[in-house]
């Protein structure tokens, strides 16, 4: 995906963990967070204790959600996906994306990634890798700031 292009539909699910969602309810209110992890993802693990603090944090500005993209066999096991997600606090929704559908819909080709929308649904930011959520918080704060500026707050 490029910068500014817009949220794709969040169709084509083989499941949704910790209830569906879909493009319209996210698009509009707030920003979204939508990450993208792997239960065979070392660094998706250890960062998901960032995540989940920032959903916490940030719960009343920003929409976060969760993908499950399959990177090797033990990833399309559902209760190995659910049991990852309660021993690592992901209580946000997760589509579990087994048919790779939402993947190819990002063009994304890594986990831990992250791709950050304003509330138009326009892709402001992306980062893919381990590198921590220093630069994924400034970009959440930046497009939150251009949010309140342009309604006056």
């Amino acid at each position: 995906m490029k910068l500014r292009e817009q949220m794709p539909e969040l169709a084509g699910a083989t499941e949704w963990l910790n209830g569906e969602l879909t493009k319209t309810e996210l698009v509009g209110e707030k920003p979204t967070l939508i990450h993208f992890w792997s239960v065979s993802c070392y660094l998706c693990k250890k960062a998901m204790p960032q995540i989940n603090q920032f959903r916490e944090e940030y719960k009343d500005k920003l929409n976060v959600v969760a993908v499950h993209m399959p990177r090797s066999e033990e990833d399309f096991d559902l209760e190995a996906i659910k049991k990852t997600a309660e021993e690592h606090g992901i209580t946000q929704s997760i589509f579990v994306d087994g048919d790779q559908k939402l993947t190819k819909a990002f063009e994304n080709k890594y986990v831990p990634a992250y791709y950050l929308f304003d509330k138009a649904g326009n892709l402001r930011h992306y980062q893919a890798g381990g590198s921590g959520t220093k630069m994924l918080e400034k970009r959440v704060n930046r497009v939150l700031d251009e949010m309140e500026n342009a309604e006056g707050k």
